[in-house]
């Protein structure tokens, strides 16, 4: 019986040992999309306990404990102490067996704290009291950890509003690994809510200094902040979006449509969909002029639980796969950038699994020769981040794309302990690897080449795709 999460976890053959111990394992992190506070990286925030480092914020692990019957106050409370917390979450831990959090957890605890133990209600008290006297110590700053776990730059995720003083702060501290912002700006494209929308407005009116009352003061203020956040070294954007909009539009609707939701008024699905539409091509558009790639999260269906949304809000573990008919619909939005030269670098990340052949074979109408894999199928994603979701996409990508042109993994993640999916998704990938060399279907002859597919999906690839 093979050894719980040796020094070849995952890793079933030879050969796929071999290629993550002497490849993957060696590369540095670069972390393209994530959600961590810049404040923390700029502060060198020092975490107090284990508790406020590992499950503030891990939706993943409160929605694990609110199944296992943890009371509310244990997850997200202000009534209950750390050790409250943690210790119930050490009592849902056993019962996550054949659940990623299960692998994750005591990954986290390997490679951050040297901890072997597994972490159960017994061990509970001694793993928690020794990682928190390890936090006492430098290297267990944010910016710490960050060097711990090798990491050469990260993406988080900000607001065209933010001031990226943080982001501006950290880079001239001289801190060696780069934190760069995204552009997600997906707050001017809800419509859907006349007074959220027009709070932001406000808000984007006073970081731009323009005054907006129409639509093009707006596209002026977002320009202006886009141009911001290029000199502040941002190469990407995210947007997190339902669906894909591709309606037809004109410009004169788009401009009625703005003033209507700005004067207070609920715009029609219709006009909604519309103005959606128009603001995914001008963001697409910006870009492409400023040659940045972007990013879609797409499928998700957000807030379900409307007595906990009023609550707790958002992002607090109430979220789900979503069944959406995109496919007409990225290829109209696809084909309109490309046919008008305005087509960026472009990932495209699906929540639903039954969609990555249909994305995996959307790639291939829109790559254009301009740059290798210059369309590509996003890691697995949110859901779809562990062992099987991981492999079910590369496995469509392998069979309708390019696997050895992928980007790879991204953490997606507010922890500064969630360095470690790395090494799962490199794991999992050397052993998918592996086992084709082992069984024949990739020849030893090409072993030099498949030496390289490894370094440069753990790491190249991402450094030539984002051009940081």
């Amino acid at each position: 019986m093979k050894a719980f999460m040796d020094e070849n976890f995952l890793l079933q053959t030879e050969t796929a040992q071999r290629l993550y111990h002497e490849h993957a394992a060696k590369m540095p992190i670069i972390d393209y999309h994530c959600h961590l506070s810049p404040q923390m990286v700029a502060d060198d925030y020092r975490f107090r306990s284990l508790t406020e480092l590992w499950l503030g914020g891990d939706h993943y692990k409160w929605r694990a404990m609110r199944t296992n019957g943890v009371e509310e106050r244990y997850c997200t409370g202000t009534d209950t102490s750390d050790w409250e917390k943690f210790e119930k979450w050490a009592e849902t831990v056993p019962y996550t067996l054949r659940n990623p959090l299960y692998h994750w957890t005591h990954l986290e605890l390997k490679t951050a704290f040297g901890i072997t133990k597994l972490l159960n209600p017994k061990t509970a008290r001694e793993i928690y009291d020794e990682c928190n006297e390890k936090l006492k110590q430098p290297g267990y700053s944010a910016r710490g950890l960050m060097r711990h776990y090798r990491v050469e730059a990260v993406c988080t995720t900000d607001d065209p509003v933010d001031s990226l003083e943080h982001h501006i702060r950290t880079r001239e501290s001289g801190f060696e690994i780069k934190m760069l912002p995204t552009w997600r700006p997906d707050k001017a494209m809800t419509v859907e809510s006349p007074a959220d929308f027009r709070a932001y407005m406000e808000k984007l009116e006073q970081a731009s200094g323009i005054t907006i009352s129409g639509f093009n003061d707006m596209t002026d203020a977002l320009r202006k902040r886009h141009a911001f956040f290029n000199e502040q070294g941002c190469r990407l954007s995210d947007h997190g979006i339902e669906e894909f909009y591709a309606d037809d539009y004109t410009e004169a609707e788009i401009k009625a449509i703005f003033n209507k939701v700005y004067g207070g008024a609920t715009p029609t699905t219709e006009e909604a969909r519309k103005f959606k539409s128009a603001m995914l091509v001008l963001f697409a558009e910006m870009d492409w002029e400023s040659g940045w790639a972007q990013q879609f999260h797409y499928g998700a269906i957000r807030n379900n639980n409307t007595r906990m949304f009023r609550r707790l809000g958002p992002d607090t573990g109430f979220d789900s796969i979503g069944e959406f008919n995109t496919a007409k619909s990225l290829s109209k939005f696809l084909d309109r950038l490309d046919s008008e030269g305005k087509l960026t670098r472009t990932i495209l990340y699906n929540l639903n699994p039954c969609a990555n052949e249909v994305i995996a074979t959307m790639l291939g109408n829109f790559q254009d020769g301009s740059f290798p894999g210059k369309i590509q199928l996003g890691s697995g994603w949110w859901f779809l981040d562990q062992k099987d979701g991981m492999e079910k996409q590369m496995n469509a990508l392998s069979l309708l794309g390019l696997l050895s042109r992928f980007v790879g993994m991204l953490t997606d993640s507010r922890s500064f302990l969630s360095y470690p999916r790395h090494e799962y998704f490199r794991r999992t990938l050397c052993n998918l690897v592996g086992r084709d060399v082992e069984n024949g279907e990739i020849p030893m002859e090409e072993m030099e080449r498949v030496n390289q597919m490894i370094e440069d999906i753990s790491y190249y690839n991402a450094k030539r795709f984002f051009k940081f």
